[in-house]
């Protein structure tokens, strides 16, 4: 292996020792989103949208009637079609999930579909907080610019609800449409409940994917709705708890089968003893009359 010099010796030439004070920067210190296009998934978009598709299980709304949206393209403009959002998740109802993998949807365009979505969430991210919460106004000159995330689930698409989740300060912020703008839900506690689906969406603490931590999480008028996992552990307890309680059904039944079989055990050796104490009499008898008595007159 080539090993450089230091000019004019044979010495080894080495990196220079890092200062004690140097330290190198930490994924804090680093920006996790390309400046060109924030909003880029970290390991967090990765969990939280797929913990709420696993949730999400409305009374009202079977599986077959209900599209979920997670991280891909929107497609909400007919006059511009290239533009589009991209929701970190989000929910349409009344729309049917493709049924086969070849009808797996690209992106969700609006004019080709029957419903805007009923719910929109997004996660805030550093680049993408001011869109997020409408605070980024297009100016004069960028009229012919895509509009923002609000401006679009608000005023184009017509998104009854958008929420917004911040996973640094863990507050659930609610938006609902009323007379064409979001007016904002006061939330007393961090949820809210939809009627129309008769779910609710709250920050639950909790353990999911092997990650401790407070996620966005479905719930209904019970309790929190469990996960795939939960299910599995749930049905394989419930599926043990059927075992043995067949298994003590089985020990029972063997039991009563024990007893029966003691009992009938008993009662033959009572006819057995009976039948012994009949041929002593019989014996007795016999031997009574070979002697000249009537054993019947004694």
């Amino acid at each position: 292996m080539y090993q450089p010099m230091i000019p004019g010796t044979n010495i080894p030439q080495h990196d220079p020792p890092r200062p004690p004070h140097e330290t190198l920067p930490t994924m804090y210190d680093l920006p996790s989103e390309d400046p060109q296009e924030p909003g880029l998934p970290d390991e967090f978009h990765e969990f939280q949208p797929q913990l709420l598709r696993e949730t999400f299980q409305s009374p009202q709304y079977p599986a077959d009637r209900v599209f979920i949206g997670t991280d891909i393209n929107l497609y909400y403009d007919l006059k511009h079609p290239l533009w589009y959002k991209r929701p970190d998740w989000f929910v349409v109802l009344d729309v049917s999930p493709a049924e086969q993998q070849s009808d797996l949807r690209l992106s969700y365009v609006r004019w080709q579909e029957s419903e805007s979505p009923f719910l929109m969430v997004e996660l805030l991210s550093p680049g993408t907080e001011a869109e997020d919460l409408g605070q980024k106004v297009r100016a004069l000159t960028e009229r012919e610019a895509p509009p923002g995330k609000w401006e679009v689930y608000e005023r184009m698409l017509r998104v009854p609800f958008y929420a917004v989740f911040d996973r640094y300060t863990l507050e659930l912020r609610m938006f609902q449409l009323v007379g064409g703008r979001y007016l904002a839900v006061d939330l007393a506690v961090p949820r809210f409940w939809f009627e129309e689906i008769e779910l609710g969406l709250g920050v639950w603490q909790g353990r999911y994917a092997g990650i401790d931590g407070q996620w966005l999480r479905w719930y209904d008028a019970a309790d929190w709705i469990p996960t795939l996992a939960e299910r599995a552990e749930r049905e394989g307890l419930q599926a043990e708890a059927e075992r043995q309680r067949a298994e003590q059904n089985r020990q029972r039944a063997e039991q009563a089968n024990q007893r029966a079989e003691r009992e009938r055990q008993r009662a033959e050796q009572e006819s057995q003893r009976a039948e012994q104490e009949r041929q002593r009499a019989d014996r007795l008898a016999e031997r009574l009359r070979e002697l000249g008595l009537n054993p019947d007159q004694l």
